[in-house]
């Protein structure tokens, strides 16, 4: 998915607002032996449906929420906030509902008590038939539709049969039995789901292994393309028709640190399906956004920025020209804008900075191609490279608004051209496009040249002159 092309993403579900109360204890209760919390803030986040919305917006995605609030001031504080954050809300609010509500009491950092309020009835008939009409007014023309069914009580039969047939419907539910007959095109459960949903103890001391050869049956049972069955700190095991299942691998974090992970995760495999990615992919892109908000406290989003970087580094930074040209044809084909440049590189400075944070704000991928040691000494002359090729790739993979790093031995990157086809090519530093030898390729191939600012007296070669004119020490 790129910067000209904005998916449409539609979420239908159980909303709900997340609250979290922070304070510090200092004495017992005298009532009874429980820590007495002075409150000293109060930080509320859209939750469930709400939260999978959030997510998508953060991640770049046009969003419309469809869900269910009571008459409250709950569903009012709800509402606000998704509406600060982008998402485009149809709420419907039902008098004498009450709106789902979590409280998560933190003291001192700890995570000591939670307590929720909210009503798990079926909505009324008639808030049905004015739930249905937003919902199939809302799925006309979406990319991609995503149902959060949590238990409750806004995804009935009749919403489920709404949904049916939808060229890509992923469900997130707590139980996906009831959403067989929609056929839908991924189902998200947990293993305690899946679990219920084998018939089996699911005893296993390996999840994994357990899960591996149930996969036909989990795709029968659940009438899915796709199953991708969650496994919390162990990652999630990818299922489909004619393919081995696939797994992704969740770095630990403390389960206090989890909250709302699991709609992340749903958020990003689904935007990444709608642009066209594989459902591996998908999966991989999940993960690592999952990985990006469990090391944020509350519940937290992750942005698009966000998720390149986490999938830059699942990636490695430095490839070799053959692997980054597989890597940046799978960013294409999500319609990503590729911007390449390329230098020696060999004393990083500020001008090198400065020009590389400009390329990177430019697209969506930026590739630096760093000239080989003795691509350097042909063009540099006797004593350069000060830094080795190895060392002038790692400190550029260090800086965030580089995506990948590559090296080429010829004295121009014409090869790399070929091989990246970049929709923008950049330089730094006193030129102008006509001086590119470059530019006349990057134009046949349908890119762009351009030439960024430069700061005067930044250049490697004054101050490597510099360097060498101080007096030796005695």
């Amino acid at each position: 998915m790129g910067t000209d092309e904005i998916i449409n993403a539609v979420v239908v579900g159980d909303v709900m607002l997340d609250s979290w109360l922070h304070g510090s204890a200092k004495r017992l209760a005298q009532e009874a032996p429980v820590p007495v919390m002075s409150l000293e803030a109060t930080e509320d986040a859209p939750g469930g449906a709400a939260n999978t919305a959030a997510n998508l917006v953060a991640l770049g995605a046009r969003v419309r929420l469809v869900g269910v609030v009571g008459d409250d001031e709950c569903g009012e504080k709800l509402d606000n906030a998704l509406r600060l954050l982008g998402v485009g809300t149809d709420l419907l609010t039902v008098p004498g509902r009450r709106t789902a509500h979590k409280r998560r009491l933190v003291t001192s950092g700890q995570l000591t008590a939670r307590y929720d309020e909210e009503d798990l009835s079926v909505i009324p008939e008639d808030a049905e038939r004015d739930l249905l009409a937003r919902v199939e007014e809302a799925v006309a023309g979406a990319d991609v539709v995503v149902a959060c069914d949590y238990g409750g009580g806004v995804c009935t039969p009749a919403v489920r049969r709404a949904l049916a047939g939808l060229p890509l419907l992923v469900v997130d539910a707590h139980a996906v039995a009831p959403w067989r007959e929609c056929a839908p095109a991924a189902v998200l459960p947990n293993y305690a789901e899946v679990v219920r949903l084998l018939g089996d103890d699911g005893g296993a001391v390996d999840r994994p292994a357990y899960l591996m050869g149930r996969s036909e049956r989990l795709l029968e049972l659940t009438g899915a393309g796709i199953v991708v069955t969650t496994l919390d700190g162990e990652g999630t095991l990818l299922h489909r028709r004619g393919h081995p299942p696939y797994r992704t691998y969740a770095q630990p974090a403390p389960q206090h640190m989890a909250t709302g992970a699991g709609d992340t995760y749903t958020a990003a495999f689904a935007l990444w399906l709608a642009s066209g990615a594989s459902p591996e992919e998908a999966a991989e892109a999940g993960q690592a956004a999952a990985g990006v908000v469990v090391r944020r406290q509350g519940t937290a989003v992750c942005t698009r920025y966000d998720l390149v970087r986490a999938l830059r580094r699942q990636e490695g930074t430095v490839q070799t020209a053959e692997r980054l040209a597989q890597l940046l044809d799978e960013h294409r084909r999500r319609g990503e804008r590729v911007v390449f440049t390329n230098g020696c590189f060999d004393v990083l400075h500020r001008g090198h900075v400065t020009y590389l944070e400009q390329a990177g704000q430019l697209g969506d991928v930026l590739v630096v191609a760093v000239n080989s040691d003795a691509s350097v000494a042909r063009l540099k002359g006797p004593g350069r490279p000060v830094n080795s090729c190895e060392d002038r790739m790692s400190v550029l993979a260090a800086l965030n608004d580089v995506d990948y790093v590559t090296e080429f031995d010829e004295d121009t990157p014409e090869r790399l051209i070929r091989m990246m086809r970049p929709e923008l090519y950049v330089k730094g530093g006193d030129y102008t496009a006509e001086m590119l030898p470059e530019a006349p390729l990057v134009r046949a191939l349908g890119g762009e040249v351009r030439v960024l600012g430069y700061l005067p007296d930044r250049s490697t070669t004054a101050i490597i002159g510099r360097m060498r004119s101080l007096p030796e020490e005695v």
